[in-house]
């Protein structure tokens, strides 16, 4: 608060530190500019008139001005004893937040500061949100920013999506686990005719059955027992953008007819309602399933399929473009020697061979994880073979079973101990490896005992 009225300025300070975590208070309006070259304040308290001009508010509108020209965010309260309306709207006009007459009510005072500090939250939260979206913009603005690599295989795909993304045809996207799928669905988006809309995710294998029509097409309040409040499901919430559903072979029957449904008609309707809503989304799905073989064995539809792979991009596991390998190593190596303040700078040539030569069944997700792994329990200044555990004590490919038993439960009692230690224990992460739910995961670590 700045006042030359030295009572004024303590009656103040009593009556708000009650309520404030810190009050400034100066009566010499000259040193604002220090003041604002050392902190930054919720809200500022301005007299209108100081000593060299009694009442026309010409120092008051000044120092506005430099404050305002400072920090234009700023939130400057107006004091004086000599108010009147117009005076009030030209202060409004030129940047003050509101207008207080000398003397004041205790009460309203405080709730003009209440009210101000909440308008100094909202613009704090307003230009967070600007540099968000023009950093979202800049990134969106690089072509492929997030997808790293020059493999022939790659640029393939480059390709695809260039040609796709600003049509609104549906597309299925297909590939191992951890080859990117969700990447090049947010890559399509993002160079699409809905990029200023939403994106919105949805991982089918993690939706049970009994929550998928609430989750997709929402509920009414009351519709089952935990429907607290009204709710849109995801293709609501996607309209106007793209909605991409990933593992969508993991679907039931009865799940892939009610999709086809909504599809079809181009509405959904909320459970525990008739009423339909009309819906304008871009389909994009994802899976790592072998559709095409479960049409032919009867477990996906093959009307559902014709429906969502009007253009189908097919992406290269991580052992068929190894030539992408050092650009991806050099992309993981600079985040994590961020992340864990180490000064590995980066990956010899030796294990580039190595990492090369080595099968990646969990493909790029697999090598962020390894080069993760490495960076934390590395002690150099670059990383080598001894730093990747399975470069140097598995020889072996890691697709290689053990095939002199060919009983089917000893099979897949190895491939789940497979994927459990190559994801460190992590069930969620052996689970989406393996194509199955959770659930199903954890009946056959019981099964197996292990």
């Amino acid at each position: 608060m700045i006042d030359d009225d030295e009572d004024v300025l303590l009656a103040a300070k009593l009556l708000l530190k009650k309520h404030a975590h810190q009050v400034i208070i100066e009566k010499n309006p000259k040193k604002i500019p220090f003041l604002l070259n050392n902190d930054t304040y919720d809200v500022i308290l301005l007299d209108m008139n100081f000593s060299k001009d009694i009442t026309s508010g010409k120092e008051g509108f000044y120092w506005l001005s430099q404050i305002l020209e400072k920090d234009p965010s700023a939130v400057v309260i107006m004091i004086t004893a000599f108010g009147d309306v117009e005076m009030a709207v030209r202060a409004l006009k030129e940047g003050a937040t509101d207008f207080v007459l000398k003397p004041w009510q205790n009460e309203k005072l405080l709730a003009t500061i209440s009210t101000a500090i909440k308008l100094n939250k909202s613009y704090k939260e307003v230009d967070k949100l600007k540099k968000a979206k023009k950093q979202l913009e800049e990134d969106i603005n690089q072509p492929f920013k997030d997808i790293i690599g020059h493999s022939k295989a790659l640029k393939e795909v480059f390709n695809l999506i260039d040609k796709v993304a600003r049509t609104d045809a549906n597309v299925l996207i297909l590939g191992e686990n951890g080859t990117g799928k969700e990447l090049v669905a947010r890559a399509i988006h993002q160079r699409s005719l809905r990029k200023e809309n939403g994106f919105i995710s949805v991982d089918m294998g993690a939706i049970t059955e009994s929550l998928f029509e609430s989750e997709l097409f929402g509920h009414k309040k009351g519709s089952y027992t935990d429907a607290k409040e009204d709710r849109p499901g995801r293709f609501e919430i996607a309209n106007g953008g793209t909605l991409f559903l990933d593992e969508i072979g993991n679907l039931s029957m009865p799940l892939q007819s009610k999709l086809l449904t909504v599809l079809q008609n181009r509405q959904v309707t909320r459970l525990g309602t008739n009423n339909p809503i009309p819906i304008d989304i871009r389909l994009i799905c994802a899976t790592n399933m072998p559709v095409q073989e479960m049409v032919a064995d009867g477990t996906f539809r093959q009307d559902l399929l014709y429906r969502i792979n009007t253009v189908e991009i097919k992406l290269p596991p991580l052992r068929d473009r190894i030539e992408d390998i050092p650009l991806l190593a050099d992309h993981f190596v600079e985040i994590y020697s961020k992340k864990y303040r180490k000064e590995i700078r980066s990956v010899n040539e030796d294990t580039i061979y190595k990492l090369q030569k080595y099968d990646w069944p969990g493909n790029i997700r697999e090598l962020q994880h390894a080069l993760e792994r490495a960076i934390i329990m590395s002690d150099n200044t670059e990383l080598e073979p001894e730093d990747f555990f399975f470069l140097t004590h598995n020889k072996s490919s890691s697709h290689d079973l053990n095939t002199d038993n060919l009983n089917l439960d000893e099979v897949e009692r190895s491939v789940i101990e497979k994927a459990i230690n190559i994801h460190n224990g992590n069930i969620s992460k052996a689970a989406k490896e393996l194509g199955l739910t959770r659930a199903s995961l954890y009946r056959r670590l019981e099964k197996h005992g292990l």
